[in-house]
């Protein structure tokens, strides 16, 4: 026998599918623990900054704290402290502080 014999000899069958479905196992896994919560997470976010309301305590991306004092379409507006109010967008809100928040 010689070497190119023993080679194909060896060689799996079907090597090209078992290259394809290994690709696609690792799409899913990755779609499993990766994408699929990723997107559940965007949801309940696009869902709580729905359903702000006057007087919710929010954080905002920036690490600015406050409480609701007013929300219109795309801004809310936040009552740092005293009577100092800033307006920000609603894209802004990071999630809610309450004391019923978790």
């Amino acid at each position: 026998m010689n070497m190119i014999t023993l080679l194909q000899a060896a060689a799996p069958a079907g090597g090209g599918a078992s290259i394809w479905i290994m690709f696609l196992l690792l799409f899913v896994i990755m779609w499993l623990f990766m994408i699929r919560p990723q997107r559940k997470q965007q949801k309940e976010l696009e869902a709580f900054r729905a359903g702000l309301k006057k007087g919710d305590k929010v954080v905002t991306n920036g690490g600015i704290y406050g409480s609701i004092a007013e929300v219109e379409e795309r801004t809310v507006l936040l009552k740092v402290d005293g009577e100092v109010k800033l307006r920000v967008d609603k894209s802004c809100i990071q999630k809610d502080y309450s004391a019923n928040a978790q």
